[in-house]
């Protein structure tokens, strides 16, 4: 059965051959293809099914799909000489839907080459890498970077199932992609974090990477990862380079053909080491919400929406979502991920995360969620609080910290702050 002439089609994104397959294929076929996660629950499936238009679905049938099923032979062969399409959209991905319905975010094939171009010149990526990763394959980490990745540079890719230390110490690859979930767990087992020793580059994303887990992975794996930034509807545009010294906590800069800057909130630039808005164009970027088109400045530039700062150097270092991670109080623009990193180097803090919260008299008040080390005493919260003034300062220390079990993530590790409100 064949896919060529379909609007759209929307695939069963499991972590299997069967992903990979449908959507080269439908690449091949020049058909959008929407990657529908395998756990979405009836409401979420079917807006995403009608919103996207998808005519087809890949993978086995299901009751609550009422489109052409479109099986997927992951066995099946061809001599057939296919041309690869000239432009068009590639993929229609949706984004988490925190305020709101899931947007389909239209990525072009134009876009996607960009990226993965741009990362292969950062991380020095070629076919001579071994690539190893166990991400879902509905996001643009696991995906587009670690599936369309590997096919455009031609490097073989182990897809361990799940992203657990001991898969990650067994696959024997030279590059691996992860969360820092997931890199927090290899450097808590020293014997899989060994064995990861004769890698060429650890790439860690989605998330900002803990500096005790970056230390960790530099005393037993013998190197920290490196750090890139994206989003849905930019891809990645941000990537420290993998010839440079790595620096925990910065995300590098531009990739080729990819501009970023950092704003105030009049829109004038601000100086190095100041945080502000960031702003990307270029190459990478999205053609708009699926029906809805794309918000730019007057001058062209793409607002992420997360606050940032850059070094003397042109290392940024991503603070976090501005409406959830710059907090503005007593007068002070706070970066919330700071503030997180000085509580996670406290040996009585396992997870951390760092909220503001309205406050008469001083606008936001700093207030810190912190999961407990399993391995040390129970900390105090004057101590943590003392602990943060001395290592930043005293404004930035938190005014209240709150005990919980677990911190809210999604898929991807993603702390929700918004569950902690």
């Amino acid at each position: 059965m064949r896919i060529s002439g379909a609007a759209t089609a929307a695939i069963d994104a499991t972590a299997s051959a069967s992903t990979v397959v449908g959507v080269a294929g439908c690449l091949l076929a020049g058909v959008p293809v929407v990657p529908v996660p395998p756990d979405a629950g009836p409401r979420v499936r079917e807006h995403l099914l009608r919103d996207s238009g998808a005519a087809v679905w890949l993978g086995p049938a299901r009751e609550d799909v009422p489109l052409e099923t479109v099986p997927v032979d992951v066995d099946a062969r061809t001599s057939a000489s296919v041309t690869e399409p000239d432009g068009g959209t590639a993929l229609v991905m949706y984004t988490s839907g925190t305020t709101g319905a899931p947007k389909g975010a239209v990525l072009s094939r134009a876009a996607l080459a960009a990226c993965l171009d741009g990362l292969a010149d950062a991380w020095s990526w070629t076919a001579d890498d071994v690539l190893v990763h166990g991400l879902p394959l509905f996001h643009v980490h696991g995906l587009v970077l670690g599936v369309l990745g590997a096919l455009r540079t031609g490097s073989p890719l182990v897809h361990t199932g799940r992203p657990t230390p001991e898969a990650y110490a067994a696959a024997g690859g030279s590059l691996y992609f992860g969360v820092p979930t997931v890199w927090g767990r290899v450097a808590a087992d020293p014997s899989a974090a060994a064995a990861l020793r004769g890698a060429r580059l650890l790439v860690s994303g989605s998330a900002g990477l803990p500096a005790p887990v970056f230390d960790a992975l530099v005393a037993t794996a013998g190197q920290g990862p490196v750090e890139r930034y994206g989003m849905t509807e930019t891809l990645i545009t941000l990537a420290a380079r993998a010839d440079r010294r790595r620096l925990v906590g910065r995300v590098g800069g531009p990739i080729a053909g990819v501009e970023a800057r950092i704003v105030d909130e009049s829109g004038r630039a601000v100086a190095p080491g100041e945080i502000g808005d960031l702003q990307v164009r270029g190459a990478t970027l999205f053609d708009g919400y699926l029906g809805r088109g794309r918000e730019l400045t007057d001058d062209g530039w793409f607002a992420t929406g997360d606050a940032a700062e850059v070094d003397g150097d042109g290392n940024h270092r991503i603070v976090g979502r501005a409406k959830d991670d710059l907090i503005k109080s007593g007068g002070y623009r706070i970066g919330a991920g700071e503030i997180e990193a000085a509580l996670l180097a406290h040996p009585a803090v396992r997870e951390a995360a760092v909220v503001g919260v309205p406050d008469p008299d001083l606008g936001q008040r700093i207030v810190a969620y912190v999961v407990s080390s399993s391995t040390a005493d129970s900390p105090d919260a004057d101590v943590l609080i003392q602990h943060v003034a001395a290592h930043l300062s005293v404004h930035q220390r938190p005014r209240e910290v709150r005990f919980v079990d677990a911190l809210p993530r999604n898929a991807m590790g993603k702390i929700q702050k918004g569950l902690l409100h």
